[in-house]
This record gives C-alpha cells, structure tokens and sequence, in this order.
C-alpha cells in the first residue's frame, strides 16, 4: 500500500529527473529547466495529466506499464529504476533475471572466502554457487562429484544429509519453507522450476512437504551437526542477501 510519504517522494523524484533534461532540438532559453511535463509525456507515451499528477503527489496509483514508459522517457538508471519502482509501490515489469545466473556474484564470493567460519552462496535455484573450505568439510556428501551441489537435492536425495543432521526432518520442513519464500520471486527461471519438479519425482517426503504451501522467512538459528570426524557440532546460521544480486544468498555458520 502506497503511503502519502512515498507519493511526495516519487513526485519530487520524476520532476527533478524530468527537470535536469535536456530537450530535444536546437537549444534555447527557457523559462523553467529540462522537459516540460507535455513534453515527457510524449516521450512516454502517457496523459500530460498523469505526469503532473504523478509529480503532484496524487493518489493516482500509476500501473506498472505506465511507470516502466516514464523510466525509459526519463532515461533512469538500474538503481534509479528499482527507487522509483519501489516508492510507486510496484513491481518493475522488466525486473526478469539474467539466464544463465550459475557464477556466483563477485561480492558474494569474496564475502564466503573471507570468513573463517562454514561460508556459502546460493543462486536462485539454490545451487551452491560458492563455498569456502570449511562450508564443504561440514557438509559431508555435498561436493562429491557434484559440478554444481544443490542444497535441495541434497537434503532430500543423499543419504549424509540423514546422517548428518539429527533433527532432519525439522530441518527439511524448514529449509523448504524457506525456498518456497524464494520460490515465488523466481518461477521464470527454468532452473528453479527443474529443481522442484526433479524432487516432486524422486522425493515423497518432498512432495508431501511441498502440497502444504507453508512459507518461513530466511530467519537463522541454531543449527546443529553430527559430523562423522568432527562429532556433535553446534552453529548459529544466519542468512544475508547479496548486494549485487538480490536473488543470490550467503549463508554463514558462527561455532555456537
């Protein structure tokens, strides 16, 4: 629901980019700066009315079609898109993933390197995009002879996971909660749709979980392991989204 606040602040954004324009043509004097409102509303291909309401900050609720012709008339950037986007309170139409999107972000890799403790990055179709050397010592099973180890097909399809988890079935229902959270932000990505429907088929316990639609946030915790070398191992996870690409995660786990 779009707030008074976020009107003001989208009208002041669209009339400042609107009025640091240049316009098209020959160059003259003008009385006020950059593009008249008529004149952006061409470029976009909407009412000269909707423009000055959208500046005025009016209750006018702009489609999300609409806003996408004005991002392209005001030339915006990524980051000034997704601001825009975010104060009109609506989804980016154009806002589609990348594909392929199996390397891992530069900034994310380097954040998984850099800690000393179990460290890894998955994509959005929670592939292990990364993993540091402590990540792949704890998790017995999941880098053997796997090119690209999915955190999913993991839990559900090896044997180790069983072994090493005490609290498996707990920690299955919650992981898949947790890509469910995921789920609906990436149905366009053929990867993710190939992930599930592999686990629906190989999988009962999967499918079961997977027809009760439950959703938890990537919420952290204690995390505990029953390691065959190292024995009880007890961890607090937290979860982060990376900061290149907000579909991509880091996971950590600090010795409890």
């Amino acid at each position: 629901m779009q707030t008074d606040e976020q009107r003001r602040l989208l009208g002041a954004f669209v009339r400042a980019r609107r009025e640091s324009m240049a316009p098209a043509g020959a160059s003259r004097r003008r009385r006020t700066p950059g593009l008249r409102r008529e004149e952006l509303a061409d470029l976009a291909g909407i009412g000269t009315t909707w423009v000055a309401w959208i500046e005025q900050g009016r209750d006018v609720r702009a489609s999300a079609p609409t806003l996408a012709r004005l991002a392209v008339a005001l030339r915006l950037s990524r980051a000034e898109r997704d601001y825009m986007f975010a104060l009109a309170d609506r989804r980016d139409p154009d806002l589609t993933p990348a594909f392929p999107a199996e390397a891992a972000p530069p900034a994310l890799a380097a954040a998984v390197e850099a800690l000393p403790w179990p460290a890894y990055g998955l994509d959005p179709a929670w592939h292990v995009c990364c993993a540091n050397a402590a990540a792949r010592a704890l998790f017995v099973g999941l880098f053997d002879g796997e090119t690209q180890p999915n955190l999913l097909h993991y839990m559900f399809l090896h044997p180790a996971a069983r072994a090493l988890l005490p609290d498996w079935h707990a920690r299955a229902e919650r992981l898949l909660s947790e890509f469910r959270h995921d789920y609906g932000r990436s149905l366009a990505d053929p990867r993710v749709r190939a992930v599930v429907e592999r686990l629906r088929a190989d999988s009962t316990e999967f499918a079961s979980l997977w027809e009760r639609q439950a959703i938890l946030a990537h919420e952290g915790g204690a995390r505990g392991f029953d390691h065959p070398a190292g024995g009880p191992l007890n961890f607090f996870q937290f979860t982060l989204a990376d900061v290149e690409r907000g579909d991509f995660r880091l996971v950590f786990l600090r010795p409890a």
